[in-house]
């Protein structure tokens, strides 16, 4: 069992719909940093409309709104990431910590 690796893929559904998965986190992080949906979906090299799309879907399926975007003007616009936003973010990523943590300990038993 020599030079084997588990790998997995954590999503969150709600009532049947996809929820967060890796990706979808990965946008809200980079919207804390960037600020805006523009810049967020620039620094991942994704298209304004697939962020937007996405934003869209969280927010729609999310009993609660997880992005909210504030109207341009003289001081300009922004996206924010509401505590909702934030807190399902600490929720994927544990349960991504806490899988990752199950499967590496499978992993070295299984190679005693």
């Amino acid at each position: 069992m020599d030079n084997i690796s588990i790998g997995n893929k954590i999503w969150l559904e709600k009532n049947g719909q996809f929820f967060l998965g890796k990706g979808r986190v990965e946008l809200l992080k980079s919207i804390v940093i960037c600020g805006s949906i523009s810049a967020a979906a620039k620094s991942m090299k994704m298209s304004y409309k697939k962020a937007w799309t996405a934003v869209d879907d969280v927010n729609s399926v999310s009993d609660e709104p997880l992005v909210i975007r504030t109207a341009g003007g003289s001081g300009g616009g922004g996206t924010l990431i509401t505590e909702a936003g934030k807190e399902a973010i600490e929720l994927y990523e544990r349960f991504e910590s806490n899988s990752r943590t199950f499967l590496d300990n499978e992993l070295k038993i299984a190679q005693q």
